[in-house]
């Protein structure tokens, strides 16, 4: 290991947040990002079978728990968070979309979307506010974070799946037209009329 590997293992296991290549090469003073990113992909290599793993996520480097040891960290089993329909579709819509807006959201899914529906999506860690689109109006968009890609074990969102795989979990379901429409795998349609008024659970189990 050398002496730039050893200076950004200290830095990644001191930092309180994951730290970017671009974060690391300030931090470290005069280091080039190119030898950064290499140093970087040598450490993960070095903790590759060892019980922490160096990871990126979001274009963001941290250590954590290897995953078949996770659970010996465990005081108390974690509750799994449920999401409801409604979040889980919007939930995709903002990943495969982002930034979209609630309007926006709404021409895909084809009826309203309660705010306690983002609501539920911003406290799980995993949707933010991304600012206002430029037009009439300004509303506000949304987007996905680096806690949504390290909760869904993603590098970035090229790794999100595929319509086909979406669509055989029956995420798309029904909002799978609308998709293929967006996606210019479905042939044109009559415009939607106007949303239907969603009656939805948007409590996270």
């Amino acid at each position: 290991m050398n002496q730039l590997e050893r200076a950004i293992e200290a830095a990644l296991f001191a930092a309180e947040e994951p730290m970017s290549v671009d974060a690391l090469a300030s931090f470290l003073g005069d280091a080039e990002k190119p030898d950064v990113r290499n140093a970087l992909k040598a450490l993960a290599e070095t903790y590759e079978k060892r019980g922490i793993h160096l990871v990126e996520r979001g274009k963001r480097w941290h250590f954590e728990t290897a995953p078949d040891l996770a659970h010996l960290l465990r005081k108390e089993r974690e509750q799994v968070r449920r999401l409801s329909r409604a979040a889980t579709e919007v939930l995709a819509i903002i990943a495969y979309h982002e930034p979209v807006s609630r309007a926006e959201i709404e021409s895909i899914r084809g009826v309203q979307t309660s705010g306690g529906t983002l609501d539920v999506l911003m406290e799980a860690g995993w949707v933010k506010i991304a600012g206002r689109r430029e037009v009439p109006g300004r509303p506000t968009i949304y987007a996905t974070t680096p806690e949504f890609l390290d909760h869904f074990g993603l590098t970035s969102r090229r790794d999100l799946p595929g319509i086909a795989e979406l669509k055989a979990t029956g995420l798309l379901d029904p909002v799978d037209d609308a998709y293929d429409d967006l996606m210019g795998e479905g042939e044109e349609e009559e415009p939607h009329e106007a949303p239907e008024v969603e009656e939805d659970s948007t409590d996270a189990a």
